[in-house]
């Protein structure tokens, strides 16, 4: 019994009110007349609890903040990403030297196998179905025969997702669904 008293010392949790070494088979070992060690221990088993509890929580905060500063500079580079796009497509249409586009075209893909590792993906919906998790609906328009009721007609701006969580969603324009009269 001493070897637990010294323990309970070294970690600070030594109360030198409590009663000294107690036999196993004594009333006091058994929870005493008044209950004194059994309160002690439920005591005891509450602060453990709610010690654990706390790391938990710390733990998860501290995950929480990581992942949204991880986030907020992943959607910077989306940002930038969005901008390199462009700026090929204006290289493009105004007939920019070879050399000139296939350079922005080299840094883009870049940019976009950086966002891959980490697991980042762009997220292209172009004719799937509607989804308010993952898609932002800017317009509807009629449906085609290329786009069913409810399902994206155009991309305005790809959206992209880490996972099965959405960074950004995708601006789309979605063919009206019908709506049966009431």
């Amino acid at each position: 019994m001493s070897d637990a008293r010294d323990e309970a010392e070294d970690r600070g949790a030594f109360d030198p009110d409590l009663p000294g070494d107690v036999e196993e088979d004594s009333p006091e070992a058994a929870g005493g007349a008044d209950g004194e060690s059994v309160d002690y221990k439920d005591r005891w088993l509450r602060a453990e609890a709610e010690l654990h509890n706390y790391r938990r929580r710390a733990r998860r905060e501290i995950d929480d903040a990581r992942r949204a500063g991880e986030e907020s500079i992943v959607l910077e580079v989306v940002r930038w990403l969005d901008d390199l796009d462009r700026a090929l497509e204006a290289a493009r249409a105004s007939g920019a030297a070879a050399a000139l586009t296939d350079g922005i075209a080299l840094v883009l893909q870049k940019g976009r196998d950086a966002l891959g590792r980490h697991g980042v993906e762009a997220v292209d919906p172009l004719g799937a179905p509607f989804d308010p998790m993952l898609h932002e609906a800017i317009l509807e328009v009629d449906p085609t025969q290329e786009t069913p009721p409810g399902h994206v007609a155009q991309v305005v701006l790809k959206g992209y997702r880490r996972g099965e969580r959405a960074l950004r969603p995708a601006r789309v324009v979605v063919a009206r669904a019908d709506h049966p009269e009431s």
